[in-house]
């Protein structure tokens, strides 16, 4: 396995954090194991990726019962496909991300969007899977336009997903870093969860809000009018960061003319 999974024991529910290679900057699948079946959160960029999710996920012994996708960008939908299972979305995503149609791989493959487009509708609330209570929340603003936590309260787990990176440069494509720490500011002022799930890096705790934070501060002070020496300013602040790379695809957002 290229990738490194990262087992959450608690109790009724086992969390496998499955994080992707540093080339394809640690974007995370989580496999929320219940007593009976296994629900899948965000599916990976590369298809070789979800295919080792869904390999390590057929090794639990339980059904993959459905795959949910939390926000509208490739790195967390590319791979739908290879999961074999309903794939559900909020409202707002499933329209987005079918609004981008096809997508393309790094290698030129082309992935067509009818393979990664949402078939089910999720409407926001708790549901009860299994005895397990999990509570479906949609945020707007940020990282993407619209995005998707998952909480899983009586275990104190937060599924952020990409509100939250850990040690891995920030998207900024959207162009929200007021909206941002406006999500993060929430998630921070909320007790009970001890454990956070992030979309790009390893599991980690609360603390993580403040270093997300951090960086958005660092980001507004440091972004100008060119791509380039955004991007060295930044990784010079944050060297050991993973993922420089992610900088380079979201300046194709930001500086359209420039970068």
């Amino acid at each position: 396995m290229h990738g490194t999974v990262t087992v959450l024991d608690r109790g009724a529910v086992r969390i496998h954090s499955y994080m992707s290679p540093a080339d394809t900057f640690h974007v995370t699948t989580q496999l929320i194991e219940t007593p009976a079946r296994v629900v899948a959160i965000d599916a990976q960029l590369l298809p070789a990726y979800a295919d080792e999710v869904v390999a390590y996920a057929g090794g639990l012994g339980k059904p993959l019962d459905r795959l949910v996708i939390t926000h509208a960008h490739p790195d967390h939908y590319n791979g739908a496909a290879r999961f074999g299972v309903p794939v559900h979305a909020l409202a707002r995503v499933r329209e987005q991300i079918a609004a981008r149609g096809d997508s393309r791989l790094p290698t030129g493959e082309v992935i067509a969007a009818t393979d990664f487009t949402p078939t089910v509708e999720l409407t926001p609330g708790a549901e009860v899977v299994d005895g397990v209570t999990v509570v479906f929340e949609a945020v707007s603003g940020g990282e993407a336009a619209d995005e998707l936590l998952v909480r899983l309260p009586e275990q104190g787990v937060l599924v952020a997903q990409d509100l939250v990176y850990n040690d891995v440069h920030l998207y900024l494509g959207n162009n929200d870093i007021a909206g941002w720490r406006r999500a993060v500011d929430a998630l921070a002022a909320e007790p009970g969860y001890d454990t956070v799930l992030a979309g790009h890096g390893l599991p980690t705790g609360p603390e993580v809000y403040e270093r997300v934070r951090r960086y958005l501060a660092d980001a507004g002070e440091l972004l100008g009018d060119d791509g380039e020496t955004y991007k060295k300013a930044i990784v010079d602040r944050y060297p050991s960061h993973a993922g420089p790379f992610i900088i380079d695809i979201a300046n194709r957002s930001l500086f359209p003319t420039g970068s």
